[in-house]
């Protein structure tokens, strides 16, 4: 535990990652009650499922806007503003459900200000960590940051979010908006090395709110290593999401796996990912950027061969926990890459796009998925799948070649642009 809170990182790293592990804690244990307590006020699938959408709609409604905002505000003032309007929104939620008036419109009102908010704190946490942190040390950054996030919303919030809500129903969601409040306390405190935007430097009077979108899509656009990276990411989402759109029905039917093994199954992703988190620094710095990313792409076209052909549940397991290591190492990797390349008053915008498509690439990958396993077989996915990123790594292949110059740059202009 101590290397957590790592000297090389500094104090405020340390009050950063423990504002992350805080809300991560909160966050896992209202995202298990929260479809819990839609099914205790509903039985209708549609209107379960609804609240989910309420949740990632702002994403693809708000993403560019809310990236163009971090860059024209003071990130960690936003950050808390933040995380103090959904502690609000979640103690009111707590509230209705402790006083019997809770509704399902008050539930989709409350995750759609949670999503709206979550489109600003994460893009200005991202943007806000180069500033904490130096350009040598973010990739181990990164992975601790992502080692926290697996640990403590994907293995430890879960069932204690469905233990909590069995007590009593406004428990997990109260305790949500206290983590909120922890963390907006913890970045408040927060003393970056550089300086934040501020709207009189990165907004001249009479810019509009799309002109500072379009020039942090022109700057991304014209970045051939970036562009790549962004258009390989949304590209790579579509194929995984379509795969895996139908995975409960993969796993009963061709893995003949029950419920409690499709279970077990899910809990490869995360052993995978936590695996990533420790090594991927590591690796970054033996193997370099190139040779990772090149690599990652490979494996997800194999990851997608095997699962097409395989009918061993411990094969798949396997399969699946070397494609989540791949995929955190993957992420570590990029996230650094974009933090030192992107010049300070651009992550915001630059860093939104990035989001925007990679919840595009899901949900349009998600919805492909099953309108492809109905009209054909659940395997036909995956098929598609591996086809259609060895196609993104024929074509990615040269310019990840230039990724291994992003070591050694911090900002600044568009190296390698077209």
């Amino acid at each position: 535990m101590r290397a957590l809170f790592s000297a090389r990182l500094g104090a405020d790293f340390t009050k950063l990652w423990a504002a992350s592990a805080v809300s991560n804690i909160g966050d896992g244990v209202a995202m298990a009650a929260g479809p819990l307590l839609v099914a205790a006020v509903s039985d209708d699938p549609a209107l379960i499922a609804g609240a989910v959408f309420a949740q990632q709609l702002p994403w693809l409604l708000f993403a560019l806007v809310s990236g163009a905002y971090v860059d024209r505000l003071d990130r960690r003032r936003l950050v808390v503003a933040v995380n103090l309007t959904r502690a609000a929104a979640l103690a009111a939620l707590a509230l209705t459900i402790t006083t019997g008036t809770v509704t399902v419109a008050v539930i989709y009102a409350v995750v759609f200000l949670l999503g709206t908010g979550e489109t600003l704190a994460d893009t200005a946490m991202g943007a806000l960590l180069p500033s904490v942190v130096t350009a040598d040390r973010l990739p181990e950054a990164n992975a601790r940051l992502a080692a926290t996030f697996t640990i403590g919303n994907q293995f430890a919030a879960k069932p204690l979010g469905a233990w909590l809500f069995v007590i009593s129903a406004a428990v997990p969601f109260g305790l949500n908006a206290l983590t909120f409040a922890v963390s907006a306390a913890l970045i408040a405190t927060l003393r970056p090395r550089q300086a934040e935007p501020a709207t009189p430097a990165h907004a001249p009077p009479g810019r509009s709110l799309r002109g500072d979108i379009a020039e942090g899509v022109r700057w991304l656009w014209r970045h051939r290593l970036l562009r790549t990276l962004a258009l390989s990411m949304g590209l790579a989402n579509v194929a995984f999401c379509a795969a895996f759109a139908v995975f409960v029905l993969y796993c009963r039917q061709r893995l003949g796996l029950s419920d409690l093994g499709y279970g077990f199954l899910l809990t490869a992703f995360a052993v995978g990912g936590l695996a990533g988190t420790a090594v991927a620094a590591r690796l970054g710095r033996a193997l370099g950027n190139r040779a990772l990313l090149r690599a990652g792409l490979l494996i997800e076209v194999a990851t997608h061969l095997v699962l097409a052909v395989t009918t061993t549940p411990w094969v798949a397991a396997a399969t699946i926990i070397v494609f989540s290591l791949h995929g955190m190492i993957w992420g570590v990797t990029v996230a650094s890459i974009r933090q030192r390349l992107v010049p300070a008053e651009l992550r915001g915008r630059v860093g939104s796009t990035y989001a925007l498509l990679d919840l595009g690439g899901a949900a349009l990958g998600s919805l492909l998925g099953g309108l492809i396993a109905s009209a054909w077989t659940l395997t036909t996915p995956f098929w598609i799948a591996a086809g259609t990123v060895a196609v993104v790594a024929a074509l990615a292949w040269r310019p990840l070649g230039e990724a291994e110059a992003a070591n050694e740059v911090t900002t600044g202009n568009p190296a390698g642009s077209r």
